[in-house]
């Protein structure tokens, strides 16, 4: 009898070589280790199978021997045009699913099920070139009398945990000069494509006048013409930035009065030093004495350190009639700053004074808007000079100093590498850091007022302790987890795989509860709202564009609907966070990463509001069941709120609250089963016209910067960078692109 040869039931997916070698394979056609050694790359999922063989490419070709069949898509790919309806998920705010379905899996749960799906067997049929077709060759199912979902899922289950979304050329676009970030990439959704459509139709309105003549055309023309008066009064308001200046500086850098410099310090301790250890506070109150008492003696690095606290705690402080002149007073102190970080390098800008005025800036240009999207370039820079004075040397390494030195510096190298992963994440740029480039102990579990400079032994407090260093600990804490996702994310030659994204998801969720449970059981301790607010942004915001490239197929094949799940979480929680003034008003006037969180999470709670809308017409079940959509809609109409806030309070773009607008316009056109292109284009109109008479109202509140300096002058500002001008004026749009714009 012949003897049949077992089948091998995990498909081998390296290429030969690399498995006779016993090295990684990064599975490409040809594989770089072929490539590199100049071999045959070949390929073959099953003993008893032909070989897939691919030539190493010469002169940007590439020779094969297999079957010259064209690839076949993948399943995922041909079913995003089919609507699955899934279970919606039960978000944290307690508010269970419209649909009343049950709870998605777990992470562990999702596991067990791709796996089983992952060792099905399967008769191979058509050979296809490439590992690619390897593994579509595993995933063609027995042809079904009638189509079924369950055959949707085993053909598309084998992969799924190797499934590697990596960002291609194809991909890759500029926002004007810049690459897009995660949060506008998560808002090019097909979902939002009549959105899109609107806005360039306006745009091109401008063109052909013979348009203007319908009433959908007529809107169109006032929608561009609307946008264009919001840009010019925007371009108005930004003359009066001391950036506009620079040529020849004539910064106001005289301080607030005595009383409310020390509010606005007390609120700095008390809020932001909780997370980003730039000062040590004892040090820092005496030398704040020392500049009120002799002003003249003090040297520009410290004037502009104690100047950039009185404004970064000004911050979360309303002022009443004075809002507007205080703002302004503190934009210019920012732009001084970083007007003196930019000038020639001077050996006082290499020490640690050095590296707090520039950690100082960079958050202050994140809090009040000053390029905050830009900051990436400049943590660059900050960590360059941070490194070049040893800061990623453990102390104990270098020549001996004091213990409250070796603390500062430990402490200020944790907040440089937290600013330059934030950076990272928002700019979806490459980390500029490896937890290979520096070895500095995290700092001690202590209060600033247990060490002073007489300090020889310290004795950490255990990590159940609270501190005012254990925010900083925390988020450290959560480093390696949050760098790996940058990593993947960012990565020149990274490919994101949906067991990385569950993988890395599980640490985070996991490693950040035990950090919460901490936050709350230590509220006598001195922990408020605002710093749990603040430690839950900085973290869960790396959740969603983890999770964003797998929610978009959850819609199409619920095995992905975890990723739905978490990215909805943590955008819902983003949104309404704990109730705090102080966190409001952060979030109503911050840049930088202030702003791109509340992008990301825009970005999917309105898609997923059109998502949930249109499945439901097509089931035939609008206005029953709703809540999970009035959910959404109320965030929805709490973020038109906040938008609108952030243009009172100091933003020019007027796209976003247009564009929120829009989707509460496009949802009701589907409920009430209208077209929606004129609704569309009637809240648009209505949107802009409401920002622009808050514009207008703002334009004649600002005025150009006036010069009251004490003991520092434009000419001794001049002295210090050498006569070197700097042009600063940063800015960024929200959503849609400039189209037609000339």
């Amino acid at each position: 009898m012949e003897r049949h040869l077992r089948r091998r039931r995990r498909p081998a997916l390296s290429c030969l070589e690399c498995r006779r070698r016993k090295i990684k394979c990064n599975r490409n056609e040809p594989c770089a280790h072929c490539v590199s050694a100049k071999l045959q790359c070949s390929y073959k999922v099953y003993n008893d199978e032909p070989v897939i063989t691919q030539l190493p490419e010469r002169n940007g070709s590439r020779t094969e021997t297999s079957s010259p069949s064209t690839l076949v898509p993948s399943p995922l790919t041909q079913s995003q045009s089919q609507q699955t309806n899934i279970s919606t998920p039960i978000t944290e705010h307690g508010v269970s699913s419209a649909r009343g379905q049950t709870e998605p899996p777990s992470v562990a749960e999702t596991l067990r099920i791709l796996n089983s799906l992952s060792h099905n067997d399967s008769q191979p049929q058509d050979i296809a070139p490439g590992i690619v077709g390897v593994l579509q060759q595993g995933q063609k199912p027995r042809q079904p009398s009638a189509p079924s979902p369950i055959h949707g899922l085993s053909e598309t289950g084998r992969d799924i945990l190797s499934r590697q979304l990596g960002l291609k050329d194809s991909q890759i676009i500029l926002n004007k000069t810049r690459i897009l970030g995660w949060s506008l990439r998560i808002g090019t959704a097909k979902e939002f494509a009549p959105i899109v459509a609107c806005y360039i139709a306006a745009a091109n309105s401008s063109k052909d006048a013979s348009s203007q003549d319908t009433e959908i055309g007529a809107l169109h023309a006032e929608i561009w013409n609307l946008s264009q008066k919001c840009k010019n009064m925007a371009r108005s308001i930004k003359l009066a930035r001391p950036s506009r200046w620079l040529s020849h500086p004539e910064f106001d850098l005289s301080p607030p009065s005595r009383e409310v410099a020390d509010a606005m310090t007390t609120l700095y301790f008390r809020s932001f030093e909780s997370t980003h250890r730039i000062l040590h506070e004892p040090t820092f109150w005496s030398e704040y004495q020392r500049y009120w008492d002799h002003p003249e003696s003090v040297t520009p690095s410290l004037r502009l350190r104690i100047l950039l606290v009185i404004g970064i705690g000004s911050s979360l402080s309303e002022h009443g009639d004075l809002e507007a002149g205080f703002r302004g007073m503190v934009q210019q102190w920012i732009y001084a700053a970083q007007t003196w970080l930019a000038g020639p390098l001077e050996k006082d800008r290499l020490d640690v004074p050095g590296i707090q005025l520039f950690c100082l800036t960079i958050l202050a240009r994140q809090i009040f808007s000053i390029g905050g999207d830009l900051v990436w370039a400049s943590v660059g820079s900050l960590i360059h000079i941070a490194m070049q004075i040893g800061l990623h040397r453990d102390p104990k390494h270098l020549p001996k100093m004091s213990v409250l030195q070796a603390e500062i510096r430990r402490r200020l190298w944790a907040t440089v590498v937290e600013m330059v992963i934030q950076a990272s994440l928002d700019s979806a740029m490459p980390p500029r850091i490896s937890l290979d480039d520096f070895d500095t102990e995290a700092p001690s579990n202590n209060n600033d007022d247990e060490i002073n400079e007489s300090t020889t032994i310290l004795q950490s407090h255990p990590r159940g302790t609270h501190t005012t260093t254990s925010m900083q600990l925390v988020l450290l804490d959560l480093l390696p987890t949050r760098l790996r996702i940058l990593q993947l994310l960012n990565g020149l030659h990274s490919e994101l795989s949906y067991l990385d994204a569950l993988t890395l998801s599980s640490e985070l969720t996991d490693q950040y509860r035990t950090c919460s449970s901490f936050m709350r059981e230590n509220e006598q301790s001195g922990v408020t709202a605002f710093h749990r607010n603040l430690l839950d942004y900085l973290v869960r915001r790396f959740l969603i564009p983890l999770h964003c490239p797998f929610a978009g197929e959850a819609r199409t094949n619920p095995l992905f609907h975890y990723s739905l799940k978490v990215s909805l979480d943590s955008a819902m929680t983003i949104i309404s966070p704990e109730p705090d003034e102080g966190f409001a008003r952060l979030m109503a006037i911050g840049g930088g990463l202030f702003r791109e969180g509340l992008r990301y999470a825009m970005s999917v709670i309105t898609r997923e509001l059109v998502v949930q809308v249109e499945a439901q017409r097509v089931d035939g079940t609008l206005r029953r069941n709703s809540q999970y959509v009035e959910l959404l809609k109320k965030n929805v109409r709490d973020m038109v709120s906040l938008s609108l806030e952030r243009i009172r309070q100091g933003e020019t773009n007027v796209k976003a609250p247009m564009f929120l607008s829009m989707i509460m316009a496009q949802v009701e056109a589907v409920e009430e089963g209208v077209s929606g292109e004129l609704k569309l284009a009637q809240s648009a109109k209505d949107s802009l016209e409401y920002c622009y008479n808050i514009l207008r109202a703002r334009d004649g509140a600002v005025s150009p910067p006036c010069v009251d300096n004490t003991g520092l002058t434009p000419r001794s500002l001049d002295s210090w960078l050498g006569g070197f001008g700097l042009d600063l004026d940063l800015d960024s749009d929200f959503f849609l692109p400039d189209a037609g714009a000339t």
